[in-house]
């Protein structure tokens, strides 16, 4: 059970999401306390052993933790009862379904609405509730490329460049978690719930933001700048004598940065001493900056730019990521202890709460492991469980 001081320990959400995209929503609300019923299918894979066992894998493990799994047969009349009888005392409803699949169950909104007004309804697409794309299938890499961040990610002449995680899953699920507690919030004052909804699409052209909004505002196309940040200039990669760090000094900063290197005329050279310069030449003066860097190791430049106040800082692989001092201070990696996997770290939340912080309670749970729990929950008695158990239905 979570802890009733956890921000989100009084709701209620009936988790009907898969893949990605929905599952990072529901996390966001079961970690602050949600009590969470993941609804599956009654021939979803419980977990095993070997290397196909993704349930027991790392990806399922981190999605899925702090909730609770019930089995339902949702194209079974009987379990499309069971659920709107969920439903009834739910606070909170999260599917990803392609839209029309929602309607076809019986189970959208306005449906729900007529039996819990309260209900807070949330719905992630690939592509939108309307529109002409509204029923095509939405992957995080297709989208990647239709919202132009493939276009601006990558080296200069390229050619398109997927970003190295599933940055538009991920935003649709935090945006809709977001938008969630934004309704549940607005129902204090209203009394009534509301349908939450984004896409892929959506959220990851919010994403975009500045690159976005030059071609809104400014009519610019951005175009690719590799390494390189695309208008804070120098800001970029620079080789060391035993590797690569990161170094940001654009504006004020750029005067320091050419003392740390120990070369003030780069500061009055006429090609780079005004930003428009810079930009204008930032090839070459990327160069005579490496020029520098390649003369000390990446650990003295961070310690001797940090010290200058350039920000700057080391290219590390995950393991290294995790390894580092500060990132254990953030307490990034949350110990679980699973029945079969034993002891396993899963990724901590990416905001703190100062009395209430987020929880790592429960295991990621096999398939149907709570479905006798839950549904005594909600009035059925043993016999009846073990008839729909017979039956299929859950």
């Amino acid at each position: 059970m979570a802890d009733p001081k956890l921000p989100l320990s009084r709701y209620t959400v009936l988790d009907l999401t898969s893949a990605r995209s929905g599952p990072t929503a529901v996390r966001q609300l079961a970690d602050w306390g949600a009590n969470v019923i993941k609804i599956e299918d009654p021939g979803a894979w419980s977990g095993g052993s070997g290397p196909w066992d993704r349930r027991h894998g790392s990806d399922f493990q981190n999605l899925q933790r702090n909730k609770r799994s019930l089995t339902l047969n949702l194209k079974a009349p009987e379990g499309v009862s069971i659920f709107k009888r969920l439903a009834e005392r739910a606070d909170v409803v999260v599917e990803n379904f392609r839209p029309r699949v929602k309607h076809r169950l019986g189970i959208d909104y306005e449906t729900l609405k007529k039996i819990n007004p309260r209900l807070v309804y949330a719905s992630i697409s690939g592509f939108g509730q309307e529109g002409p794309y509204r029923d095509r299938p939405g992957l995080d890499h297709v989208v990647q490329g239709m919202s132009g961040l493939m276009s601006v990610t990558g080296l200069p002449g390229q050619g398109p460049v997927r970003a190295g995680i599933a940055i538009s899953d991920s935003s649709a699920g935090i945006y809709c978690a977001f938008g969630i507690v934004l309704a549940l919030l607005e129902r204090e004052h209203s009394g009534e719930g509301q349908w939450v909804d984004t896409s892929l699409l959506q959220a990851l052209i919010a994403m975009l933001d500045f690159q976005a909004a030059r071609w809104l505002i400014a009519h610019e196309v951005p175009p690719q700048a590799g390494n390189d940040h695309p208008t804070a200039i120098p800001t970029g990669l620079f080789k060391t004598a035993d590797g690569y760090i990161n170094i940001a000094a654009s504006g004020k900063l750029y005067e320091r940065l050419c003392s740390a290197l120990g070369a003030p005329e780069l500061f009055t050279h006429p090609e780079f001493n005004e930003y428009r310069l810079r930009s204008k030449h930032r090839a070459a003066l990327n160069a005579e900056i490496e020029k520098r860097t390649v003369k000390r190791t990446s650990a003295e430049w961070i310690e001797l730019l940090n010290e200058a106040g350039v920000p700057c800082g080391p290219i590390y692989t995950i393991d290294r990521m995790f390894a580092d001092p500060q990132v254990q201070a953030l307490n990034m990696a949350q110990p679980l202890v699973h029945p079969q996997l034993g002891r396993q770290d899963v990724v901590g939340q990416g905001v703190n709460l100062s009395r209430t912080p987020a929880q790592m309670r429960k295991y990621a749970p096999d398939a149907g492991e709570h479905t006798r729990e839950i549904l005594e929950e909600y009035g059925y008695d043993a016999a009846a469980i073990d008839d729909l158990k017979k039956r299929g239905v859950v």
